[in-house]
């Protein structure tokens, strides 16, 4: 019963359901584990968009170097294997799902994940992130 706690607290949340949205989150991982061009990102986002992978693949880029610029704190990431998410990735996850629809709400959830009181200067490519996985036919649900 303790080790299932621990995992409980690790990691609280299911992975998603979407394929997307699921691919996304490897992606996040793969990068924020391996660095920028990680070569298995690429690849997931060649399977997922086709030849239109290289825009959502060049924005996650930036919106992970521009999250590890300006964050007051680690942020923290699972495995890519593992089934369940953190709650970082989740806050992550839910904001770009909803940042074209209730942008304000998806900054106070940037904040909370950057523990930065001024990083609106994310959300413009968290936007374009989220438009270009819509643009690819894969948009990123609430």
């Amino acid at each position: 019963m303790q080790l299932q706690s621990g995992i409980q607290t690790a990691l609280p949340h299911r992975q998603p359901d979407r394929l997307a949205t699921r691919i996304l989150l490897y992606a996040i991982r793969r990068i924020g584990g391996g660095g920028l061009h990680e070569a298995g990102a690429a690849n997931a986002f060649f399977n997922l968009f086709g030849k239109g992978f290289q825009q959502p693949l060049t924005l996650l880029r930036a919106l992970m170097a521009d999250m590890s610029r300006l964050s007051a704190r680690p942020i923290t990431l699972a495995p890519c294997c593992c089934p369940r998410m953190t709650a970082d990735e989740r806050m992550l996850i839910d904001l770009l799902a909803r940042v074209c629809t209730r942008p304000a709400s998806a900054a106070l959830l940037l904040d909370d994940l950057l523990a930065a009181p001024r990083s609106g200067a994310v959300l413009p490519t968290a936007h374009l992130l989220a438009a270009a996985f819509a643009d690819g036919g894969h948009p990123l649900e609430d």
